[in-house]
């Protein structure tokens, strides 16, 4: 093993979902950090820290640029902890503490813990390596929750989405509940095509374009040729932040048909508002909502456009509702 520096940050829960790598490592490294948010205390959920693992010693460049992940800290005057890691396995390091568990009829666990025996339960291997996406952050949760209770309501999907997979969970798990459904999962971030593709590998989950297969792409929203090529979805799952849901509603829209179901995570409770008046606008309906904590998912479906006919005697303007049927 190489040896390995960790750069140690205490943030706010607010601070670590909001990482981005854009243009935050402007340094001399020739490498890109790894960086591992987690809860310190379950009796204190607002304080995390921030853990950033670099293959070279930080330069204060890099360090300086570290300190913008959490403006909690900066403001307080606190200096990034920096420690050396010789002779290390880092990656089974950063995900210490993390204990499998359970959501809806998954098994997540990382390659350093055994998969659950029960065999009610489907298991998935998830080690994080470079990207976001473990499962053991309430967003994820919530949305296994959710896929697993559109399964068990009867729905049935053949051509899903994943829109910011990151590692890759939400897309291995739609694959197990819709087996013969056609899936296209996608990243902005190159580093979280590649970790899917190795979490689909240790999964035994077939990579490609035919049915019971996953395609991976790495995409800024539904860019993709290949994802405009499958549209419309019967199924998309984004779970991500709630600014980008908001930007990325015109594409969802358009990439969906009446009757699309989608499932969006990655918000607050106080975020909810906005984004669901967002896709209210694009003509989805909210049907149901999963709470995990503050972090809501949210599973909305696109309106059947019946066309709007005059009702007798009706003489104020017609209403939203006049246009769009029920689902």
């Amino acid at each position: 093993m190489t040896e390995i520096w960790k750069v140690s940050i205490p943030c706010t829960r607010d601070e670590a979902r909001t990482l981005t790598a854009d243009n935050l490592f402007v340094s001399s490294a020739d490498s890109t950090p790894t960086v591992v948010a987690s809860e310190i205390d379950s009796k204190r959920p607002d304080e995390w820290m921030i853990e950033v693992y670099c293959q070279e010693q930080p330069d204060p460049d890099l360090l300086a640029n570290l300190l913008l992940l959490s403006p909690s800290a900066k403001a307080a005057g606190l200096e990034p902890m920096l420690e050396l890691l010789q002779d290390e396995d880092w990656v089974t390091l950063s995900q210490q503490g993390l204990d499998p568990l359970r959501a809806g009829r998954f098994h997540v666990h990382t390659s350093s813990d055994a998969p659950a025996e029960d065999p009610k339960l489907t298991n998935i291997c998830i080690d994080a390596g470079q990207a976001f996406g473990t499962g053991h952050h309430e967003t994820t949760m919530g949305c296994l929750q959710s896929l697993d209770h559109l399964r068990r309501t009867g729905h049935r999907f053949r051509n899903i989405a994943d829109v910011g997979t990151g590692t890759g969970l939400l897309a291995f798990a739609a694959h197990y509940l819709w087996p013969e459904a056609k899936i296209i999962a996608s990243d902005i971030d190159p580093i979280a095509v590649t970790v899917t593709q190795s979490n689909a590998e240790l999964n035994a989950i077939p990579l490609g374009n035919g049915r019971s297969h996953i395609r991976l792409v790495q995409s800024n929203g539904l860019d993709h040729p290949a994802l405009k090529q499958r549209s419309p979805f019967d199924l998309i799952i984004a779970n991500i932040l709630a600014g980008p849901l908001v930007a990325l509603a015109p594409q969802i829209a358009a990439a969906s048909a009446p009757g699309t179901v989608l499932l969006l995570a990655g918000l607050l409770s106080r975020q909810k508002a906005e984004v669901v008046r967002a896709y209210v606008r694009e003509g989805f309906r909210l049907k149901h909502s999963q709470l995990e904590n503050e972090w809501p998912s949210l599973t909305l479906v696109k309106a059947k456009k019946y066309g709007w006919v005059r009702k007798p005697h009706r003489k104020k303007s017609p209403l939203a509702s006049d246009y769009f049927g029920e689902c």
